[in-house]
Parts: C-alpha cells; structure tokens; sequence
C-alpha cells in the first residue's frame, strides 16, 4: 500500500475517518490488506465507513511498534487480531462512536455489575468470590506507578504476542482503548452486552496503569501494562476492578480474588477471556 492520498495517508484509509482523513499522515509502509465492514444485519447503528483495515498475513512486532509511534500524527491505533477461535473476516462487527464510549462513568458501570451479581448470587458465593470486599463494591483502585514509558511496554508485549502469528488491525481513534468500540468488537456480548462501557475501563486504566490496547481476539483482549500493582493490597483493589470487567478471568482462573491478585501483582501484561 504505497501510494498516498490527501493528508500523507496511504490509499484509502482516509475512508476509516468521517472527515476523511484530512491533516492525517503516516509514513510507515503496509503491507497488503483490506477493509472489514460492520454487519450489515445491524439496523441500530448505519454507517457507509469501513469498521478497520487488515493486514493479509501476520506481522512482525517491529511493524505494530512502527505504528503504535506514529499514532499521533496518524490517527490510526494498530492492534494484533487473534484469528484462533473465529476469523475476523467471519464479520459479525458492530461499531460505536466513541462520542458512546463517554457517556459511561468506569466507577458507577463496575458498581452496577458487582452489584446485580451480588443481588442474584448466594450470599456464600459473594463471601468466598468477592473476599475480602464481599458485597460491597471496593470503587476503583489508586494509580500505579509506572517505572518505563508506557509505549515502551507496549512494545515489549507486541514483541510477545507477535510471536502467535497475528495479523494487524488500524483503527481511527485518539486513544487505543477506543479501538474496541470502534472496530467493532463483541469479545464480552455474553457478559455484557455494550462494548463502550469496556472501553470506558480500559481508558480509565490508561490513564491509571499505563495500559494500552495490544491485542484482541474473538473474545479476548490483551494489555500492556506500565505500572501494574506493587503490593498485594493494591493488587487486590485492582482484582476487584478485574472481575466486574471479566468475571471469567477469575471464575474460571484461580477461583477468587485473592489468588487472582498473586497473579497480577507486578505483572505488565493484562489478558482476559470471556466465555
């Protein structure tokens, strides 16, 4: 995809942007791709804009990292695309503009799902899951600190999760964790059925831990992470957070949120799998 058009963008990603990609460069070289459209059975949400472009084959990390440092002026966030359950191409995307994603407070939707869950749940599931907070939602954790840059993390984890063999996704959005809206991603629909709430927490954990989109699969997301929990404490806070976000990834892990916090302490990359 060499040849440019207006704003110094190769061919025909200017179609991603609603002004078309006006003031928008990138000098980073792609290889071949396409576009991927929203479904079309979505009725709810029309649009005449491609949903993100898409390599052909995997890439190497160098290219994801290339991109990642181009985002400012680019205005395109690349994202690894895990193809081990579904293809992406299968469609089944449906987009939000991130205008949605702001309409969502992280604190008040992590309440609201640990609070429905408390309401059905058996009071010695909520005492032995949700230890040592049990029914009443703990709020968002502090901040970490970070001890690298958090491009320089993201790099890192492109590096290991390139090593699948992942083609790349580029989306137009000002921050990564948008990415998951706009592109259309559906990896929660069986947890809950809005992607912008997601995306609102994950921005909250750009800001907060440095974290950053890398990678998402059929129903899988990956992050980098600048500046994770140090101590057990905070790391329990954060496994609070954690499970309102992806109940499966503790459910189905080490069962609660104390063994949860072990693996997470310290630790610069966040996954999580939906069911």
């Amino acid at each position: 995809m060499d040849e440019r058009e207006r704003g110094g963008l190769p061919a025909g990603l200017g179609e991603l942007f609603a002004d078309g990609g006006v003031g928008r460069s990138l000098t980073v070289d792609l290889p071949p791709g396409d576009f991927l459209w929203p479904d079309p059975a979505d009725t709810l949400r029309p649009t005449d804009r491609p949903a993100f472009w898409m390599s052909d084959e995997p890439v190497a990390a160098d290219l994801w990292s290339a991109l990642r440092a181009e985002h400012g002026r680019s205005g395109l966030w690349p994202v690894l695309l895990d193809e081990s359950v579904q293809p992406w191409s299968a469609g089944h995307l449906v987009p939000d503009v991130p205008g949605e994603i702001d309409n969502y407070k992280p604190a008040l939707f992590l309440a609201e799902v640990w609070e429905d869950w408390c309401a059905q749940a058996h009071p010695d599931q909520v005492a032995e899951e949700l230890a040592p907070f049990g029914a009443e939602c703990p709020g968002l954790a502090p901040a970490g600190r970070a001890m690298v840059p958090a491009e320089q993390v993201a790099d890192w984890y492109a590096g290991v999760l390139a090593e699948r063999g992942m083609p790349l996704g580029l989306a137009a959005v000002r921050r990564g964790a948008d990415a998951m809206a706009v592109m259309g991603w559906q990896g929660a629909l069986h947890h809950n059925e809005w992607t912008p709430p997601l995306a609102a927490v994950v921005r909250s954990w750009e800001e907060r831990f440095g974290a950053r989109v890398v990678a998402m699969g059929f129903n899988t997301l990956e992050l980098s992470v600048a500046a994770p929990p140090a101590t057990h404490e905070h790391a329990l806070h954060v496994a609070a957070e954690h499970w309102a976000f992806c109940p499966d990834s503790i459910i189905q892990g080490p069962g609660d949120l104390h063994g949860y916090a072990e693996q997470i302490t310290g630790v610069n990359a966040w996954s999580f799998w939906w069911d």
